[in-house]
């Protein structure tokens, strides 16, 4: 089966199929073949989504954790024969460097826990996301927030370290905060700090609790709960340590 080109994106390369059918470049059994991984391609451990881009504008992500650096390999080298664009979540450099071997333009964020392949065209990023965070503990989350909005086509911009136990911190930050369209806040500990953003903004504000804290924090249920219980408005949660998803969702807002 032949690839995607690098340049292209999913929707493109079936295009390109469909005109070369119409042409009489390729016959109907050449063209299904070459479409016959649509609506998603069977691997045996994997059945990999190629059309999720279609559907909701990014293609399928790849959750590193628990897969072997064969499945990871092979389920990245398919997805990325097809799609402009690759992320990995919750990997580690030992993976990164077997799958560079087979994929030499893959890139690792190691405070995120990433591998992302980008053959995108070069576009002016969309600016209005802000991340922030309470403490340092909590960076690799946002970044993983901040990778996954700046593959989407975003502009993201950071703060960090301006947890409620210092609150003058963001209030140093407040007219800059104020310009977002959409914030991303992470916080571990109590988790009050995306309550307090909520009630000075007019954005939407995304909470991300994380597992950072001790004992009584119980791995992020704690700020979990105060953030599901937030008094302000227009505060929104994701999962404990769920940096993808708030990134995602960010994406999505600011490109309405």
């Amino acid at each position: 089966m032949s690839g995607l080109p690098s340049n292209q994106t999913s929707a493109n390369w079936v295009s390109g199929i469909l005109n070369k059918f119409k042409s009489g470049e390729l016959t109907i059994s050449e063209a299904v073949e070459k479409l016959s991984v649509l609506p998603y391609e069977d691997i045996g451990h994997a059945k990999l989504d190629h059309h999720r881009s279609f559907r909701t504008g990014f293609p399928e992500v790849i959750f590193g954790q628990g897969k072997t650096t064969k499945q990871l390999i092979s389920i990245t080298e398919r997805l990325a024969a097809r799609s402009d664009k690759v992320l990995i979540t919750r990997s580690n450099e030992n993976a990164y460097r077997a799958l560079k071997t087979r994929l030499p333009d893959a890139v690792y964020n190691s405070d995120a826990k990433a591998i992302i392949i980008n053959r995108s065209k070069k576009i002016k990023p969309q600016p209005g996301i802000m991340l922030i965070t309470g403490g340092t503990a909590d960076i690799p989350i946002a970044e993983e927030a901040a990778i996954t909005a700046e593959l989407m086509g975003n502009k993201v911009e950071k703060i960090f370290d301006v947890g409620v136990a210092g609150i003058h911190r963001l209030f140093d930050h407040l007219e800059h905060i104020r310009k977002a369209r959409v914030l991303v806040v992470a916080a571990g500990m109590d988790g009050v700090l995306p309550a307090v953003v909520g009630g000075l903004v007019t954005c939407p504000v995304i909470a991300v609790p994380t597992s950072v804290g001790y004992g009584a924090n119980f791995q992020g249920i704690a700020p979990l709960l105060t953030m599901l219980n937030s008094c302000a408005p227009g505060v929104a949660v994701v999962n404990i340590d769920g940096g993808f998803n708030a990134g995602y969702l960010a994406g999505l807002i600011n490109k309405c």
